[in-house]
């Protein structure tokens, strides 16, 4: 009796313990087990693709693993960290500080976003505690070609620089997240409920052609070996949208590698660096000059000695010019005949045409940390009796190649600035800063930069009239003057009859022993981007006669035979029904 007794009592008690368990504290008890096995989960999604106006891939996410570790678990097999150590790669002390630092947490990262096969090699030594998961990472196919314009995003696959920080919304996805059930060794046995699907980013397609852009990072790299420069910035834009077709720098990074890359390098220097623009401001000059009636393309200017006061120092020539036109001004690049023709011209109306033509603001191009430059307002503390003077020739003031690019783009687009985009499918809204009739005037006088005479011949480019300007500017020194190195620039349009590149070459500190003025340093650089660039476009000639007489030239020199004239050659043409 008694036994049958006590089993009766327990069997009672068990009762009364299940009906607890089942009934009473079950909801705390799923809720306790459910903590142990079941866990919701992030579900990784991949980063817009960024294109070229092509739909050629220039920034792809790749899908990899990270390797992690639950700190717990690892601590209580401590005979297996050297060996987790050596597959990771890293020093048994230093893992088993990071361990033990972290010991009390159930997340630690081990290793991140490695290739699939690599994170199989880790997992394969089994050693609890140590799990992956999907991630994504960033590639650049186009690697330090495109590595300023496109930047790059960091280990959490967020942009941190260039295009990629500026649309960081649009191109991130937004992560899902699932309910799964983990055995004891964290392994996904069962999926139990989806929460929210994963979104992917979306994709951006840029107005850059990766072909241009190629073609201007490789003679740019030409450039400076050729020269011995420190750096180099060259831009090209799409005359009539205002689409920035290349933009390139040097020195560049790798953005698949920027382990020991410094800031200085990732500077995309054509937005975020500002330069006294030199001499391509003297067509702009001109320009202003013809608007406010204070001068004609028949006006004349005595540049004689070749100098002019200018306060305590002197505007100087290259030499002494004489006698020269309005055009003579632009072809032999004078500094005393800008000066002659700006001291005609109000403080104001000049201050305000710059202005017009976008220097001293930004461009809005929507690229990070884009420089809006200096230009001096008059009356201002920063506006000097000479300031004017300075202005009309590319001094006092500062601007970004980006900018130097989009007003003379201005100049070829009838006098409408557009805003430069780097988006395809974005029209910024045109706006008429400057008479087509002058636009038009000033373009033709700018050609003559690149003919014989001029100061550019080595940026004209066989079938097509250029249209140009160099400019040579001295930099500063610690003390505050001028020194003896310079910057060299060239910007030209291409075709003069129907312009479609507007494109801007610097090069900054060019060995003076090798050469530093524009017209042999940059406009070689000029010739040979946008002689590539008009053929990949189908861009068609606007001097056939030039081509044909060099094609003749060339058939008799191949023959023997005297070259036909040139005049002969073109009516062949036209019977033909077709240019070349």
């Amino acid at each position: 009796m008694l036994v049958g007794g006590v089993m009766g009592l327990c069997a009672v008690a068990l009762v009364a313990r299940a009906f607890t368990l089942q009934v009473v504290n079950s909801e705390f008890y799923r809720k306790q087990g459910d903590e142990r096995i079941l866990r919701e989960i992030e579900i990784p999604t991949s980063r817009g693709m960024i294109t070229d106006r092509n739909g050629e891939p220039l920034a792809v996410s790749t899908p990899v693993e990270s390797v992690w570790g639950n700190p717990q678990e690892l601590v209580e097999v401590p005979d297996r960290i050297p060996e987790l150590a050596a597959a990771l790669g890293v020093p048994a002390d230093e893992l088993v500080r990071r361990i033990s630092q972290r010991a009390t947490r159930e997340f630690m990262y081990l290793k991140r976003r490695i290739n699939p096969d690599q994170a199989q090699a880790i997992l394969a030594h089994e050693i609890p505690g140590v799990y992956s998961q999907r991630e994504f990472r960033r590639f650049y196919p186009q690697g330090e070609a495109l590595s300023h314009v496109l930047g790059f995003t960091n280990v959490d696959d967020n942009g941190q620089e260039g295009l990629e920080l500026a649309f960081d919304e649009w191109l991130k996805g937004k992560p899902g997240s699932k309910r799964v059930i983990r055995d004891s060794r964290g392994r996904i046995v069962e999926n139990v409920e989806l929460i929210e699907a994963a979104q992917p980013g979306h994709d951006l397609n840029l107005t850059i052609d990766r072909r241009i852009q190629y073609l201007t990072f490789r003679e740019l790299r030409k450039a400076l070996e050729r020269t011995g420069a420190s750096s180099g910035s060259a831009v090209v834009l799409d005359v009539a949208t205002g689409e920035i077709l290349a933009m390139a720098n040097l020195p560049t990074y790798n953005p698949n590698a920027l382990d020991g890359q410094g800031a200085d390098t990732r500077r995309n220097r054509a937005v975020t660096d500002v330069i006294e623009p030199g001499s391509t401001m003297k067509p702009l000059t001109v320009a202003i000059g013809l608007e406010s009636g204070a001068i004609t393309p028949a006006s004349v200017f005595d540049t004689n000695p070749g100098w002019i006061p200018n306060g305590r120092y002197r505007t100087t020539d290259h030499r002494n010019y004489g006698v020269l036109d309005t055009t003579g001004v632009i072809r032999k690049s004078s500094n005393v005949g800008a000066a002659k023709i700006v001291h005609r011209i109000d403080d104001k109306v000049f201050y305000d045409f710059l202005r017009r033509m976008g220097y001293g603001s930004s461009t809005h191009s929507g690229f990070p940390g884009e420089s809006s430059g200096v230009l001096p307002v008059p009356g201002s503390a920063s506006w000097y009796g000479t300031t004017k003077q300075g202005l009309s020739y590319g001094y006092g003031l500062s601007a970004t190649p980006l900018q130097i690019a989009a007003a003379y783009a201005a100049l070829g687009n009838g006098g409408r600035l557009i805003a430069p985009t780097f988006v395809k499918g974005q029209r910024n809204e045109a706006r008429q800063v400057l008479d087509p009739a002058i636009a038009s005037e000033v373009l033709h006088m700018m050609q003559t930069v690149t003919e014989p005479g001029g100061t550019a011949t080595q940026a004209a480019i066989l079938g097509y009239h250029v249209a140009g300007k160099t400019g040579t500017a001295r930099k500063f020194n610690a003390s505050g003057g001028y020194s003896r190195r310079y910057i060299s620039f060239f910007a030209g349009l291409v075709p003069v009859e129907a312009p479609r590149f507007s494109m801007v070459v610097v090069i900054d500190d060019p060995d003076p022993a090798k050469g530093y003025f524009g017209g042999l340093v940059s406009a070689p650089v000029f010739k040979s981007v946008m002689d590539g660039a008009l053929r990949l476009m189908d861009v068609p000639p606007d001097d056939i006669e030039t081509w044909l007489a060099a094609q003749a030239e060339e058939d008799a020199r191949r023959s023997g035979a005297t070259p036909p004239l040139a005049a002969a050659a073109v009516p062949r043409a036209g019977a033909q029904g077709g240019t070349p």
